[in-house]
């Protein structure tokens, strides 16, 4: 879903809640959300006002080297992605918010880059 004038308000309000990287405020501001349903198991970005509804109940992900790490993405199998001020994405090694994260990702784009060839090689 593109962006709209309440995610923009939504990416603000995030913003404003805990220091978030710039990558993910730079995508906040084209899209809000996707749902890929439809690849692998499915891949869904979180909207930003979901973002900080997770973050109010969980807190940041729990990455050791991030000072803090948000929720901003799942799959279908319930595992989490992470995104820190490294700007690592990091993967839930299980369907936990408070198990470990790997780092998935050296990037947020690298992270879409990802996506965009999971979706170009489904049947």
């Amino acid at each position: 879903m593109l962006a709209t004038d309440d995610s923009h308000q939504a990416t603000d309000a995030l913003v404003d809640l805990t220091p978030i990287p710039s990558d993910l405020t730079t995508l906040y501001w084209v899209i809000s959300e996707a749902s890929l349903a439809d690849v692998d198991n499915g891949y869904f970005i979180h909207s930003p006002a979901t973002v900080a509804e997770h973050f109010r109940e969980y807190g940041p992900a729990p990455i050791d080297d991030e000072s803090v790490a948000l929720v901003f993405a799942s799959d279908g199998g319930g595992h989490l992605f992470a995104i820190g001020d490294s700007g690592q994405v990091r993967k839930s090694t299980t369907a936990s918010w408070f198990d470990d994260f790997e780092v998935a990702a050296s990037s947020l784009q690298e992270f879409l880059e990802q996506l965009g060839r999971r979706i170009a090689n489904q049947p």
